[in-house]
């Protein structure tokens, strides 16, 4: 069966399937939180002492949010600076409900952007 926009395909599930996975963990879903709530991006240090975890656990949960993706690292000298990915995240939420069964109406152009 061919991926039509009303049909989810193998492949495109598989990868969707990453993301929710990614947001499978607290940790990840508050360290996605304070990039997304921020006007800056912020260093492991900076989000650490937003959390209540160590610096190695933040490091960990930051390599896989960038697997899939949903954070991007810009590299200083030797500091590193992690932001939100901003357009990925705006086809999460397409991806959401076409997985529910609900098409939306910019699907297209949300995953263009994710591209």
């Amino acid at each position: 069966m061919k991926n039509t926009q009303n049909n989810l395909g193998r492949a495109q599930a598989a990868e969707w399937a990453s993301w929710f996975a990614a947001l499978g963990d607290p940790t990840r879903v508050l360290i996605l939180h304070a990039l997304a709530t921020t006007s800056e991006p912020l260093t492991v240090g900076e989000i650490t002492d937003r959390l209540d975890v160590g610096q190695s656990t933040v490091s960990h949960h930051l390599a896989k949010l960038a697997d899939v993706r949903f954070v991007l690292v810009d590299h200083v000298g030797t500091a590193s600076f992690w932001r939100v990915n901003t357009a990925c995240l705006d086809c999460f939420p397409s991806a959401a409900e076409l997985v529910m069964g609900r098409i939306p109406t910019d699907f297209t152009d949300s995953l263009e952007r994710a591209s």
